[in-house]
């Protein structure tokens, strides 16, 4: 799927309440033309705009096997495909509330 294909179906697939929210992307050109100026910024990987995102990405894909390019665990169903991220938010969350809670 080319960038521009993909840039035509994400509208649909943000929820309402981000898309005022502020977004950047690493000069993806197809977005651009999504998103109005004031919320969307285009920054390079040394502006440390998109350094969350990718250590969150990154850490799905430590964590969970389905997140990996070429997965050799998969899910069959969407369905568990979005209860295993559910499952592992969930968790994740928790830990780190545990974690400061013992502060």
């Amino acid at each position: 799927m080319s960038s521009e294909t993909a840039a035509k179906h994400l509208p649909q697939r943000i929820p309402l309440t981000y898309r005022a929210c502020q977004s950047f992307s690493d000069f993806g050109e197809a977005y651009a033309m999504l998103f109005s100026e004031e919320l969307y910024q285009l920054v390079g990987k040394d502006s440390d705009q998109t350094n969350h995102v990718e250590r969150w990405n990154n850490t799905l894909r430590q964590w969970l096997g389905r997140f990996i390019r070429r997965p050799l665990s998969f899910s069959k169903s969407d369905y568990f495909h979005e209860l295993s991220l559910r499952l592992f938010i969930f968790r994740y969350n928790f830990q780190r509330l545990q974690a400061i809670s013992q502060f």
